[in-house]
């Protein structure tokens, strides 16, 4: 399957056309940690909104994750964010609920970086939202039990950044939660970007890339 290459004006085109051919239509922006994404989607809903409100809510994958709870016991809390700290099957039944429409809310879960929890049941998706933007990293992965999820999105688009550029948004992203130089270095070299890299290199299932610098 031929990969094109889209911006984000183009993409929110072609996102609308798809929704005025009627049906719900949900779109997965997948990317490495510091991709932009979670701006990205929060920017194509606006624009989605503008003519149309509450015609696109966005749906963040990160309120997936497992709790502390788990990964403490489980030795994984080092590398929350890595593929195996994430409930895919509960994603999975989710959008397969999204997609269902038979339910006049379907409540998410939204990740509070703040206090690293999930909360549940943080966003609601109405039934009369005719467009979902989910957004995450492993949301196209070709490897189960994350390709699960590609029958489920209209559109797919995998978002390309260099790492260079990555690494200077992670590092100003733990900065700004106060973590010191080593918390730092651990962070980007023994979790984030190893994860960036897998997700580029395990992601085969987009219809789309789209550079974000």
């Amino acid at each position: 399957m031929a990969v094109g290459r889209i911006g984000l004006e183009q993409l929110q085109d072609a996102v609308a056309q798809r929704a005025a051919a009627g049906g719900r239509v949900i779109v997965a922006l997948a990317g490495a940690p510091g991709s932009g994404k979670s701006t990205l989607a929060e920017l194509l809903a606006e624009g989605l909104n503008r003519d149309h409100p509450a015609r696109a809510a966005v749906l963040p994958m990160d309120g997936f994750h497992y709790d502390d709870l788990h990964l403490v016991p489980a030795g994984l809390r080092p590398r929350k964010g890595a593929p195996d700290t994430f409930d895919v099957g509960g994603l999975v039944q989710t959008l397969q609920r999204i997609r269902d429409r038979r339910e006049a809310f379907v409540a998410v879960p939204v990740f509070d970086r703040d206090l690293e929890i999930a909360r549940a049941g943080a966003r609601m998706i109405a039934a009369t939202t005719d467009i979902i933007i989910v957004e995450g990293n492993y949301l196209l992965v070709g490897q189960e039990p994350w390709s699960a999820l590609r029958p489920l999105f209209d559109i797919a688009v995998l978002v390309e950044v260099p790492e260079a550029v990555l690494r200077a948004r992670l590092r100003a992203r733990w900065e700004h939660y106060g973590l010191s130089e080593d918390e730092i270095g651990w962070k980007l070299d023994g979790n984030d970007l190893p994860n960036g890299r897998f997700v580029m290199e395990a992601s085969c299932l987009e219809d789309y890339r789209l550079t974000n610098v």
